[in-house]
């Protein structure tokens, strides 16, 4: 049976991409000590991540902040995650997959997924849909890291790029509240670079004083 696990990460960030991960289960994965991405060190999942894609098979998509933007004048953030966990698992095409539930409700989650993809492909795909899924299975702990991996490198590219530390992107970061600051004084909130997610709340909710 092949089986792959999906996990994302950069979906509530405020600047920057998000990535989606999914890689193909292999012998010897538990025993390489992977856990959800948030417990390791910036070099341990480099290292992990190194070591994944070198044995198996996976797969990245990156949606921009910009295309978010736009994806979000007619579809809801669940809604364009769901789209994205189904390009890995089109791509993909196992006869299981482990994902990280981007839903309250992850069997809804499980529902569009399958829904998506079994449209488009011959016979049944079983979806193990969870919240935390990434804390519970080492396959979806290994795509958690790749997808964590690839968002990080993006984030350190657009900081050489643009010549500013930018910290996570995450609204409760402080560095990344005092980029937006400074990106504010200079223009409008509607004025804000591409790789900044206009379209997030979040700069209003959780960093009242951008207002």
């Amino acid at each position: 049976m092949r089986e792959i696990g999906i996990d994302e990460a950069g979906r509530g960030t405020v600047i920057g991409s998000m990535f989606v991960a999914g890689i193909v289960n292999f012998e010897g994965l538990e025993e390489m000590g992977v856990k959800d991405s948030k417990r390791l060190s910036p070099a341990k999942r480099t290292y992990l991540a190194e070591r994944i894609e070198e044995a198996t098979e996976f797969y990245v998509v990156e949606l921009t902040a910009s295309e978010i933007d736009k994806g979000r004048k007619r579809h809801t953030l669940n809604e364009i995650t769901v789209e994205l966990f189904s390009k890995v698992i089109k791509h993909l095409r196992p006869d299981r997959a482990f994902v990280d539930a981007a839903d309250v409700n992850p069997a809804r989650f499980a529902t569009r997924l399958r829904s998506n993809c079994e449209a488009e492909r011959a016979g049944e795909i079983e979806i193990i849909s969870e919240c935390k899924a990434d804390e519970r299975y080492p396959l979806v702990s290994a795509a958690s890291i790749i997808a964590k991996v690839h968002r990080d490198r993006s984030i350190r590219e657009l900081e050489a790029k643009i010549g500013a530390e930018i910290g996570s992107g995450y609204p409760a970061d402080p560095k990344t509240v005092q980029f937006l600051k400074e990106l504010l004084k200079e223009g409008e909130m509607d004025d804000l670079p591409y790789y900044v997610r206009q379209s997030w709340k979040t700069i209003g909710l959780y960093i009242p004083e951008l207002k």
